[in-house]
């Protein structure tokens, strides 16, 4: 089975659809989230995996978040060696929910001045808006892929390698370094 797919437009729409859930799972908190990842840029291949980041009013909500994630079948996972993303999975323990457990997707929590969320963001935006670079990313992305044999694990750690010259040209051309 291949690991990237060609872009899928349904993308948008699953990522519609998991947040509506967990923007009910979270009331009355109004958060904000962002689809972020390869998944949210059309026209770029991309594992079938939404990522979304939700965007915290301010630190004082993780707690709440967290209490309220758990409540919708997640656990927390920490920031993962990140600082300003945590990271929560679906915990198994549940009965199946229709959306959360059939759509695969990650799930990120930060606040508005986490730098992972900033460069989240210009990357996503950067790609959206320039064509050259987001072929020059599938290109590079789909290199990784055959390199890897298809295999996730060996593709998530050759891009984490690979692809972070190119991730860093990018983020120094929107101005958000790190």
């Amino acid at each position: 089975m291949q690991l990237l797919q060609p872009y899928q437009p349904h993308w948008k729409e699953d990522f519609r659809r998991i947040s509506m859930v967990l923007a009910d799972a979270l009331l009355p908190l109004q958060l904000q989230a962002e689809h972020v990842g390869s998944t949210a840029v059309p026209g770029l291949a991309a594992k079938p995996i939404i990522d979304i980041d939700i965007v915290l009013d301010n630190g004082k909500d993780l707690g709440e978040v967290i209490t309220k994630l758990e409540l919708a079948g997640y656990y927390h996972n920490g920031d993962q060696g990140i600082p300003g993303r945590e990271v929560f999975k679906r915990s198994g323990r549940q009965p199946l929910h229709p959306v959360l457990d059939v759509v695969a997707h990650h799930l990120y929590v930060c606040p508005p001045d986490s730098a992972e969320l900033q460069r989240h963001l210009a990357f996503r935006d950067y790609l959206i808006a320039n064509e050259e670079a987001r072929h020059r990313y599938e290109d590079l992305k789909q290199e990784l892929a055959a390199e890897a044999g298809q295999d996730r694990k060996i593709y998530a750690v050759l891009k984490e390698i690979r692809a972070a010259g190119f991730i860093q040209e990018i983020l120094e051309r929107t101005g958000c370094v790190s």
